[in-house]
């Protein structure tokens, strides 16, 4: 594991149909999208090769995700959501992992939490974007904030799970939420009902790019996992390592991923 992109065989390159991949220090550098990831995106989907964001990020980022980038659509909030627009039909096309009623209820757990959190971790934050959230709730520990311990993040992993919630540590955020679901089930449906993808018996038709321990479900499913050269930060908490490293960090490191696969071609 953990081998140079070069050693990505071009034959398999050839045969990958659909890129899934993380946005926060993947696609982005310091938070920011640079024009070569953009640029990398939109000509993978000029060459007929999917490209679906995978993200904890809410679902009013996604909207607009989904409307204007170059993308087959986007799995948003850790895998409660996928969006895509209908180019025939200008239409958004939503897809929930769990009903309107459901998710209702949900937030009053999560509120719950929220305040619990912010009574007992010091310095922890809500995230910015939560207003634009639907299904889950973001808990900042170094984005808008100074970086907390690792023993405050454990702490607020504890309090999402005590209360029955799933929570998943990013590399700025605690995502916390209620239900059976995550990027890669989401992942799943998305493939088989957008793309026509089996993602269980066509895996070498689908690769995944990601940069942290959070990546690592997506990584150890897929045959085809990329890290971009800062996963390499994480080195000694990947259990489930990526097969395949980039030279470069962040958005650069997308695009070095996307020009191994367009050269292939």
């Amino acid at each position: 594991m953990l081998e140079p992109l070069a050693a990505f065989p071009f034959a398999a390159r050839r045969a990958v149909k659909a890129v899934l991949t993380d946005i926060d220090d993947t696609l982005t550098d310091h938070g920011r999208l640079p024009p070569i990831a953009y640029d990398a995106m939109a000509r993978l989907s000029e060459a007929g090769i999917a490209v679906v964001p995978v993200t904890g990020r809410p679902a009013g980022w996604c909207d607009l995700i989904a409307r204007q980038w170059p993308v087959a659509g986007v799995i948003g909030e850790n895998g409660a959501f996928y969006f895509r627009r209908d180019d025939a039909s200008h239409r958004m096309i939503r897809s929930y992992a769990r009903d309107a009623a459901t998710r209702e209820r949900d937030r009053d757990r999560l509120e719950a939490i929220r305040r619990k959190v912010l009574a007992e971790v010091p310095g922890a934050a809500i995230s910015a974007d939560q207003a634009y959230r639907e299904a889950d709730l973001a808990v900042d520990f170094c984005e808008d904030v100074p970086r907390l311990p690792p023993s405050a993040v454990a702490r607020i992993v504890e309090i999402f799970e005590a209360a029955g919630a799933t929570a998943k540590i990013s590399s700025i955020h605690v995502n916390g939420w209620f239900g059976h679901y995550d990027k890669l089930t989401t992942s799943k449906v998305f493939l088989a009902e957008v793309l026509g993808l089996d993602a269980d018996r066509m895996s070498e038709a689908i690769a995944y790019v990601g940069d942290s321990p959070n990546d690592m479900p997506m990584f150890g499913f897929f045959a085809n996992s990329v890290g971009v050269a800062n996963v390499l930060d994480f080195r000694d908490q990947l259990t489930s390592p990526p097969r395949w490293v980039t030279q470069r960090p962040g958005g650069a490191g997308f695009a070095e991923f996307a020009e191994a696969l367009l050269g292939a071609r």
